[in-house]
């Protein structure tokens, strides 16, 4: 308690992952890495990714390696809204369709195992009955 003069210094809450942390996680195999996901996960990667998720990746590697340490690498722009974010993407920038525009996503640890189409809303969300919106009529004279 002789400390009182002197701030706290804060404390960063870690990031696990069905507890594992992250470095654990990154160095993890593709048959543990798939016993840590959904079932829904395991299906897809069990049937195979497919040229399209694996050239994505290729891209993702190649912009974060090119990158100088503390700036974010180039975004990647893909239409595999369908693709499930793994933990080496960890860090990359990638631009999803969503049918009219690409919305840039920072992967971060928090969104592994979930799909790219999670972080890129396809729909305007609306506000209905709100004043001064919409069209109003008007009369001719």
């Amino acid at each position: 308690m002789g400390d009182e003069g002197q701030p706290r210094k804060r404390t960063f809450r870690k990031f696990i992952f069905r507890g594992l942390e992250l470095d654990k996680l990154m160095d993890l195999g593709n048959e543990e890495l798939l016993e840590l996901f959904r079932s829904r996960c395991r299906r897809k990667f069990g049937r195979g990714l497919g040229r399209g998720a694996s050239t994505l990746l290729k891209k993702l590697r190649k912009s974060k390696k090119d990158v100088p340490f503390g700036e974010k690498p180039e975004p990647v722009r893909t239409h595999m809204r369908n693709m499930i974010i793994l933990p080496e993407m960890i860090g990359s920038v990638v631009a999803v369709s969503n049918g009219k525009d690409f919305i840039k996503v920072e992967i971060k640890p928090e969104m592994v195992g979930m799909y790219l189409a999670e972080f890129s809303i396809t729909y305007k969300p609306i506000r209905h009955g709100r004043q001064g919106m919409g069209n109003k009529f008007v009369p001719l004279r």
